[in-house]
This record gives structure tokens, C-alpha cells and sequence, in this order.
């Protein structure tokens, strides 16, 4: 049996993880499910019972949710640099889960036609967009990572979400946002990463 085991489809967030499993380095099998009946499969929701994708199984431990395999693979393998050292980790998990929290839900609502009236703003993660997008623009205005100078796995969901929401008009482009998204995307752990997924994809459109 693999040590290390993606579950995904080329068309769901498992793109992030196949990414983040790419920066680590580390062999790792793929098992594609399709959408509808084998992600709801007894099998499979004995890993995820969600009956989504993605997820991963190291040895024995199973994770979940995209933003926690990425947190977990930068731990699980430390020699790819991935994550800062305990003691400088604010800003790391600050940001990581500012990307899964409140810009997630921004981008679902808005992809979902979504409006949030003014009065009902506090109750929502992001409040409200131009909050959402303030608070990126100052956070990579320095032009370095969103932890700092060195890229971690905070910048691989952070710039997934980027560039998901910009690609379908689910956020709208901004200057600071798409220089970030640039430095991600000619990493060749990325490049890897898509063209492993957009190879999956072909087929099924022939």
C-alpha cells in the first residue's frame, strides 16, 4: 500500500493539494473519483465522510479539508520549507486561514449570487468585499509572500483561492493581487501540478 495517497478529481480543489503535494516533493499515489456515486461510495466515506474531495492518507492518518492538508504536509514533511518555524508562525496562520475563512466564503457567495445587505454584515466571516480585498492588498503590498519573504503553504491556498475567484469573475482583479498571483504561478511545483490535472481533464473532453 502507497505511503501517501491523493484523493481528488481535476475539477475540484484537490488541484490545491495535488499542488501542495508537488512543493513537497514526497511519491505519492492518485486515486481520481468521480463526481456523484463513487465519492458516496461506503469506501470512500469511510475517508471522507463528506463524500468530497480532496483528501490524503499518510500511513495511517487520514486529513481532510484543503486548507488542513496543506497545514499538514508542510508538517509532515519539513525539509520542503513549507511552514515556518513554531515560533514565527503568526502571520502564517493568520493569513492560511484568513484564505480558508473569510476570502473562501467571500468567493462562494459571490459565486453563488450571494449579496450580503449592510445590516447583516456582522454576522458573515468576511463582512464585506472591499474589507476582504483591503486587508489582502495591505498584506502583500511589500511584494513578498503573504508570510513574509519566504513562500509557505499559506501562498499555495491563498493564491488558489486568488486565482479560482478571478478566473470566473467571482472577485474582481486588482494590481497587487495578480503581481502575487504571478510569482505563484511559475513555480514548478504548480506547473507540474497543472498539467498532472489538466492531462485528467482531456480525456473526459475528447
Amino acid at each position: 500500500m502507497p505511503e501517501l495517497v491523493l484523493y481528488t478529481h481535476p475539477m475540484s480543489r484537490g488541484r490545491i493539494a495535488r499542488w501542495m503535494l508537488e512543493e513537497v516533493g514526497a511519491p505519492y499515489e492518485t486515486v481520481v473519483l468521480e463526481y456523484g456515486a463513487p465519492m458516496k461510495a461506503p469506501d470512500y466515506l469511510a475517508i471522507n465522510p463528506m463524500g468530497k474531495v480532496p483528501a490524503i492518507r499518510h500511513g495511517g492518518v487520514v486529513v481532510t479539508e484543503t486548507a488542513a492538508i496543506c497545514a499538514y504536509l508542510a508538517d509532515a514533511f519539513p525539509a520542503a520549507g513549507l511552514a515556518p518555524p513554531p515560533a514565527a508562525r503568526a502571520a502564517y496562520y493568520r493569513w492560511l486561514f484568513f484564505a480558508a475563512g473569510p476570502l473562501e466564503q467571500l468567493v462562494t457567495f459571490n459565486g453563488c449570487g450571494i449579496a450580503v445587505p449592510a445590516e447583516k454584515e456582522r454576522t458573515v466571516g468576511f463582512g464585506n468585499q472591499a474589507a476582504v480585498l483591503a486587508a489582502l492588498e495591505a498584506a502583500l503590498a511589500h511584494g513578498g509572500y503573504i508570510a513574509g519573504e519566504s513562500f509557505t503553504a499559506a501562498d499555495v491556498y491563498l493564491g488558489a483561492q486568488l486565482w479560482w475567484g478571478t478566473q470566473f469573475g467571482m472577485l474582481p482583479r486588482r494590481p497587487v493581487l495578480e503581481r502575487y498571483w504571478e510569482k505563484l504561478e511559475v513555480r514548478p511545483a504548480h506547473r507540474r501540478a497543472t498539467e498532472l490535472d489538466d492531462a485528467l481533464i482531456s480525456p473526459a473532453a475528447g
